[in-house]
């Protein structure tokens, strides 16, 4: 799994609240198309290093990064994605790639908002699994999905034959995707990477919480109301109580982190102190 630099986390957690907006409202099918967009946006930055380098030029200008988008996607893609993207364009990245690896991770994010819809998110993420499983019982099928001597269409096509009628149809448009779209790498890394996605956005539904004493129910009640407005449902929350924390309260859901305990502050005034 790649870790993405330090700028290019800021501006992944910017845009999560920017994702979790727009992905808010939709139904399960437009969730979908919606993903559908952000891997044909992954297709054209996958592709073509120019422009990766274009969108993600501190020196260019916002209003020509704005034109590149309308030139590349306009009519291919609907406003939610092009806004999307727009914005990203609009941030800070360590590396021009990682504006592409952000924009696959959401790919795959909003497919699972799609199937969540669908009260099949749990169901989508034990299907990759199982898929994993299947690659490794039969190396040939690995190997001719892996090879780059058939064409992409080939490849759906043997999937397909697989799959179909066997996995909920957010997970075959994951493996669909999988299958043409790695990136560079094999296709058990970019089954691996799907899963993890799908989990991070599966994780957005429970939040992990240390503090250094219980929370009454009302505190609890008030902590989870506030948790499902910022991620756009409701948010299950596990309590941890950790005397070592000293006090105040640390949340983790996903892959973001609020640490407001006494000893992450007073470590981070150690540090602050040491340069």
């Amino acid at each position: 799994m790649k870790i993405l630099g330090g700028t290019s986390r800021v501006s992944v957690l910017s845009l999560r609240g920017m994702l979790d907006e727009k992905v808010k409202p939709l139904s399960s099918d437009d969730a979908a198309q919606f993903s559908n967009d952000l891997f044909t946006i992954l297709t054209v930055l996958s592709t073509s290093v120019g422009v990766r380098r274009a969108l993600t030029d501190n020196a260019r200008d916002v209003a020509a990064k704005a034109e590149l988008i309308s030139n590349l996607f306009a009519g291919k893609i609907g406003s939610a994605a092009q806004s999307l993207l727009a914005s990203a364009a609009g941030m800070r990245w360590s590396s021009p790639s990682e504006l592409a690896d952000a924009i696959e991770q959401f790919a795959v994010e909003a497919q699972a908002v799609a199937a969540d819809k669908n009260n099949e998110i749990t169901k989508l993420e034990d299907q990759l699994f199982d898929f994993a499983r299947v690659l490794t019982a039969n190396p040939e099928l690995r190997q001719a999905l892996n090879t780059s001597a058939d064409s992409d269409e080939g490849k759906v096509v043997l999937l397909e034959s697989i799959i179909k009628g066997k996995y909920a149809n957010s997970t075959i448009n994951l493996l669909r995707r999988i299958t043409v779209l790695r990136r560079g790498r094999n296709i058990d890394a970019t089954l691996a990477a799907y899963s993890h996605y799908v989990s991070v956005r599966k994780d957005r539904m429970v939040a992990h919480i240390r503090t250094a004493v219980g929370l009454t129910s009302a505190q609890q009640e008030k902590l989870s109301a506030a948790l499902a407005k910022e991620v756009g449902k409701a948010v299950q929350i596990n309590i941890e109580v950790d005397p070592k924390v000293l006090g105040g309260i640390s949340i983790r859901y996903g892959d973001e982190i609020i640490d407001g305990t006494v000893i992450n502050r007073l470590t981070e005034a150690s540090r602050a102190l040491v340069s």
